[in-house]
């Protein structure tokens, strides 16, 4: 049958924010942790909407309530429209995660088919992502490729 995922809600914010860490600290120890409660509250902010434009879809670890094995987060995003995208909606999932005890049984995949499915219900025709070397594998699997472009990115000091 598969491992089901589900909608999250505003109680799964904190868990939400665990799998987060889980993924960030696979590029390295998580030595400040003052992001944990802004993170948690920006969870209870979005999944209080559940119509909104960010979503997460998320696992329940099995025999242990409360407890999330992964979780993935879906943005939806207006830009210019293009021939391509003549809409401009476009998609984004981040910050998918799987518990240590949980991984190679499913619940990634899980949750970000969940994902994809969300954003293909609300008409968005493209969805970008980025990889970790141990996610690459499934995303490819789902269709995700290179970008066109080149990506770039540019951290910007704050306005004086």
């Amino acid at each position: 049958m598969g491992i089901a995922a589900r909608q999250a809600v505003v109680a799964d914010a904190e868990e939400l924010t665990r799998l987060r860490e889980v993924m960030i600290s696979t590029f390295g120890p998580v030595l400040d942790h003052g992001w944990r409660e802004p993170c948690a509250e920006a969870f209870r902010a979005a999944l209080a909407d559940p119509g909104g434009p960010l979503q997460a879809f998320v696992t329940d670890a099995p025999d242990q309530p409360g407890m999330l094995a992964a979780g993935s987060v879906g943005v939806i995003q207006q830009r210019l429209p293009g021939p391509a995208n003549p809409s401009g909606t476009t998609g984004y999932i981040l910050s998918v995660a799987t518990d240590p005890r949980f991984r190679r049984q499913g619940h990634a995949r899980a949750v970000v088919v969940a994902t994809l499915d969300w954003l293909r219900s609300r008409h968005v025709p493209r969805v970008d992502l980025h990889a970790s070397e141990q996610g690459e594998w499934l995303y490819r699997d789902l269709g995700f490729h290179e970008p066109r472009g080149l990506a770039l990115t540019a951290w910007l000091e704050p306005a004086r």
